[in-house]
C-alpha cells in the first residue's frame, strides 16, 4: 500500500512539473476538449488559438487529456497546449481534478483569459484577482437527456455559468439571436456583450468522391447524437422517391462526449438502402464531403450555432435547419437556405426538395455573402479587437 502511495505521489509530482507554465502569454484559452477531439467547440477554440498565434500573440490552451495517449504538454500550430489528466466524464463534461489549478496558474501568467461555456468546472477557473480580464464565450445552453442525474448536472452547470457570466469582463455569443433567447440572458445583459460568429473554414476545392449517382445528394455532418435530430432527417429522406437520391451522414460516433444515438438512427436507416454512414471525416475529407452534396441539412432539436452549416453555405451548398435561436442564425443572416420547425420530417423534406432546384447564380451570390460574414479572417479580426482592448487594460494595471 505504501509503495502504491509513493508511486502515486511521484506520478503527481512529475505531472505537475510537466504542466507548470514557464512563460507568459497574451491569451489563455480554457476549453473542455481540444484537438484532436472533433466538435464545433474544439474547431472554434483551435481556429482562434492558432489564428491569434499566427498574428503574433503568445497563446496557451488548457484542456482535458481526453485520450491517455496524448502528451500532457504539447505545441500544436504555434500554440502551447496543456492537458490535465481526466478521471472520468459526467455526461459530456470531462472531470479532471487538476484542471482548475492549471487554468489558475496560466491565468496569472496571461493578459486575457478566454473561457468556453457551458463547462461545469468554469466557476473554479475564475482568477482570484481582478487583474486578468475574462472573456466568457457562451456556445449554447446545455441540452442534456432528461435523466435524473443529467438534470442534476444541468442545474449545477447552469448555476456555475450564471456565476461565471456575472464575474466576466465581456460575454461573447455567436449572435444576438442566440444570446437574447438564452436562459442566461438576465446575467448577460448586465455585462458587456459582444456578438461574434465563430471562425468557419473555407471548404471549397474538394473532390466529389462520396457522390454515387446523378441524383439528389443530401448531406449531414456532425456528432451522431440525439440533439442533432438525425432521425428526423432520415424520415424526411424516406419521403424522397428518387432511387438515385442519396443521404450522406458523416460524423463521429465512437469517441463523442455524451451518448451517441447511432442505434436509433440505424433503425431508421435500415428501411432505406440509399442512406450512407461515412463515419468521422477530417481535413480534405470534409472538403470532399461538401463537394459531394447538393443540399446540406442540420435538423437540430437543441439550438446552437452550426459551424458546419455556415461552412456548407460558404462552399455554395444551400442549407436547411430548424427554427431555433442560434441554429437558424447562419441561414437567416444570409438567406442562403430555409428554416423549418424542429422534429418535422414533412417540412424538412419540402425544404430539401425546394433547395435542390435553386439556380447556380443564386448559390454563388449567397455563398460570397456567407464567406464575407463567417470567414476565419472576419471572426479573428473581431476577436483581436476585443482581446487587444482587454490586453491594454492589463498593461495599464501593471504600470500604474
Amino acid at each position: 500500500m505504501c509503495s502504491g502511495i509513493r508511486k502515486f505521489c511521484r506520478r503527481a509530482t512529475s505531472e505537475n512539473a510537466v504542466l507548470m507554465p514557464d512563460r507568459k502569454y497574451d491569451l489563455t484559452i480554457a476549453a473542455p476538449y481540444y484537438e484532436p477531439y472533433v466538435s464545433g467547440l474544439t474547431q472554434t477554440a483551435r481556429s482562434i488559438a492558432e489564428g491569434m498565434a499566427n498574428r503574433g500573440w503568445r497563446v496557451a490552451v488548457v484542456t482535458a487529456q481526453h485520450d491517455a495517449e496524448l502528451p500532457l504538454r504539447d505545441a500544436v500550430g504555434g500554440v502551447d497546449v496543456y492537458r490535465s489528466p481526466m478521471l472520468t466524464r459526467a455526461s459530456r463534461s470531462p472531470l479532471a481534478c487538476r484542471y482548475p489549478m492549471l487554468v489558475g496558474q496560466l491565468a496569472r501568467q496571461s493578459s486575457v483569459l478566454h473561457l468556453n461555456l457551458p463547462m461545469p468546472a468554469a466557476g473554479l477557473l475564475m482568477p482570484p484577482a481582478p487583474r486578468v480580464p475574462v472573456v466568457s464565450v457562451l456556445h449554447s445552453d446545455p441540452h442534456l437527456p432528461s435523466k435524473r442525474f443529467c438534470r442534476a448536472v444541468a442545474r449545477v452547470s447552469d448555476a456555475v455559468s450564471r456565476a461565471v457570466i456575472r464575474r466576466s469582463t465581456v460575454v461573447v455569443a455567436s449572435s444576438r439571436d442566440q444570446a437574447h433567447a438564452s436562459r442566461f440572458w438576465p446575467e448577460i445583459r448586465d455585462r458587456t456583450f459582444t456578438p461574434i460568429a465563430p471562425p468557419c473554414l473555407d471548404r471549397r476545392g474538394g473532390e466529389p468522391r462520396y457522390r454515387e449517382t446523378r441524383g439528389l445528394h443530401v448531406g449531414f455532418l456532425g456528432r451522431i447524437v440525439a440533439d442533432k435530430g438525425i432521425a428526423y432527417l432520415v424520415r424526411a429522406f424516406h419521403r424522397i422517391a428518387d432511387p438515385d437520391a442519396r443521404l450522406l451522414i458523416a460524423g463521429n460516433y465512437h469517441t463523442i462526449a455524451g451518448d451517441n444515438n447511432l442505434a436509433a438512427v440505424q433503425a431508421e436507416i435500415d428501411r432505406d438502402s440509399r442512406v450512407r454512414i461515412l463515419g468521422e471525416l477530417r481535413g480534405r475529407e470534409v472538403n470532399d464531403f461538401y463537394a459531394s452534396v447538393d443540399v446540406f441539412a442540420l435538423p437540430a432539436v437543441a439550438g446552437s450555432f452550426g459551424t458546419v452549416l455556415a461552412e456548407a453555405m460558404m462552399s455554395g451548398i444551400p442549407s436547411v435547419t430548424t427554427d431555433l435561436p442560434g441554429s437558424r442564425y447562419p441561414v437567416t443572416a444570409t438567406g442562403f437556405g430555409l428554416v423549418v420547425p424542429p422534429r418535422d420530417p414533412h417540412a424538412l423534406e419540402q425544404a430539401i426538395s425546394e433547395l435542390a432546384t435553386v439556380p447556380r447564380e443564386w448559390r454563388e451570390r449567397k455563398a460570397r455573402a456567407a464567406r464575407a460574414r463567417f470567414s476565419v479572417a472576419t471572426s479573428l479580426d473581431a476577436h483581436e479587437v476585443l482581446f487587444s482592448t482587454l490586453r491594454g487594460r492589463t498593461a495599464a494595471r501593471q504600470y500604474r
